[in-house]
């Protein structure tokens, strides 16, 4: 089955105080082409992060977001207040020796400037047991852009569907106007000749040259192809592992035996359908970009 290349997911996983959030993003790209902004905390594992997001999606151009939110109460830092209320005593006490007036307002921010006022923030480590929730997360997300790229390509293999039915049912209208076209160049040579009264030809001969001409603009081995190449493409679409790059190289024969078709038409009906068989396929070419 098909699989577009556009995917979205996200996933949340709660570890302790904090949020780690995952989102993943995939657009269409001839090769992949993979960017990460990753929280400091977990860039030590990034390759393996990017290993197996390249592993599930292949192609696309992908962008991997990996961040924290942690818990207002728990991120702010700590005052130690032990401490303040020492530096305000030894503060009052000087001030009180030296009969010196102290200003209320300029205490505190005084005081909050004094050192080991703020407690230093431990450096963080990442866990075992942080880094089983992160790839959690992952695989969550990864799962969910696997899924919307599923969803994409059922709509893209229906709308390639209803393209390849219509460039079908356009061969079969040209087989009336072959019949017609193969008359027409037949009488359109002999008028001619006729209407040179003093030219006398050999009808054999006529016959051998008109079989030739019609032989060069027989269209059945084209319409063959083509139409095996229609079947191939559905067939395609049915496999397990089908990929967007090999209905690409098909919708490019499909194109040769169309306009094969085309060049060898000398009828106004004939050509019309052709043009019409074209924009078809013109939108397949366009849509099977998106395809994995």
């Amino acid at each position: 089955m098909i699989q577009s290349m556009t995917g979205y997911g996200k996933a949340v996983v709660t570890y302790k105080e904090k949020k780690i959030n995952v989102e993943i993003k995939s657009l269409n790209s001839k090769a992949l082409d993979l960017s990460a902004r990753i929280a400091p905390l977990y860039r030590e594992k990034e390759m393996e992060m990017r290993q197996r997001v390249s592993t599930a999606l292949v192609r696309g151009k992908v962008d991997i977001n990996v961040w924290v939110e942690k818990d207002e109460n728990v991120d702010a830092t700590p005052i130690n207040a032990v401490l303040v209320e020492n530096y305000y005593n030894q503060m009052k006490a000087i001030a009180d020796k030296l009969d010196i007036d102290i200003d209320s307002d300029m205490v505190l921010p005084t005081l909050m400037r004094m050192p080991d006022v703020l407690a230093k923030t431990e450096v963080e480590t990442l866990s075992d047991e942080e880094w089983e929730a992160v790839q959690q997360a992952l695989a969550q997300a990864i799962d969910a852009v696997v899924e919307f790229r599923r969803q994409e390509g059922a709509a893209l293999q229906k709308k390639f569907t209803e393209k390849i039915d219509n460039i079908a049912a356009l061969l079969q209208s040209i087989e009336p106007y072959e019949k017609m076209r193969v008359e027409k160049i037949r009488q359109r040579i002999v008028d001619a000749l006729s209407s040179i009264p003093e030219v006398d030809y050999d009808k054999n001969r006529l016959e051998q040259e008109l079989i030739y001409y019609i032989e060069k603009l027989d269209i059945s081995e084209e319409k063959q192809r083509l139409a095996n190449h229609l079947r191939y493409f559905r067939e395609t679409m049915e496999q397990d592992d089908c990929q967007g790059k090999k209905l690409g190289f098909i919708a490019q024969e499909m194109g040769r035996e169309i306009n094969t078709t085309g060049s060898k038409s000398n009828l106004a009906e004939m050509q019309n359908i052709v043009v019409k068989m074209k924009d078809e396929l013109e939108q397949i070419k366009e849509q099977v970009l998106n395809a994995l």
